[in-house]
């Protein structure tokens, strides 16, 4: 079992994970910043063929509303690891299990609907990176 210290710092490294993300897609809403983005899509709409190029401005919106979520959600996980999860961890952990659960379902079955199974596949990943840390219930300290 992981203690609480390693526990808050898996939970902080994921939430920078989170909010990396959102910083890729951010940039992506200019097409001076999207390759990286749309090197991701691109493997997502498998086969990569280059067809994907986020160039619509709908899409760079997208992407920057998107984006900009993803930074706030995971600037508030990193806030509830760090700062709640130390005097209430049954709290802290219902917060990010409830939102990391709804991120994977929503996420997953648009992205499933959107024809990119794969990336269905790879949320996996973003949920284990919470749900193992938290896996333990601790008492509060409160």
């Amino acid at each position: 079992m992981m203690s609480p210290q390693a526990t808050i710092t898996w939970m902080k490294a994921a939430s920078a994970l989170v909010i990396g993300f959102g910083v890729l897609s951010v940039m992506a809403a200019h097409p001076a910043g999207a390759e990286p983005m749309r090197f991701l899509i691109d493997l997502l709409f498998w086969p990569m063929d280059g067809t994907e190029t986020l160039a619509a401005p709908a899409t760079r919106l997208i992407s920057a509303i998107g984006g900009g979520l993803m930074v706030g959600w995971g600037l508030m996980l990193w806030l509830v690891a760090a700062r709640l999860y130390p005097r209430e961890p049954e709290i802290a952990r219902s917060i990010i299990l409830t939102s990391i659960s709804a991120w994977f379902i929503f996420d997953s079955a648009g992205s499933i609907a959107a024809g990119a199974p794969l990336n269905a596949v790879l949320n996996i990943g973003f949920l284990l990176a919470f749900v193992v840390p938290l896996r333990r219930r601790l008492p509060s300290r409160s």
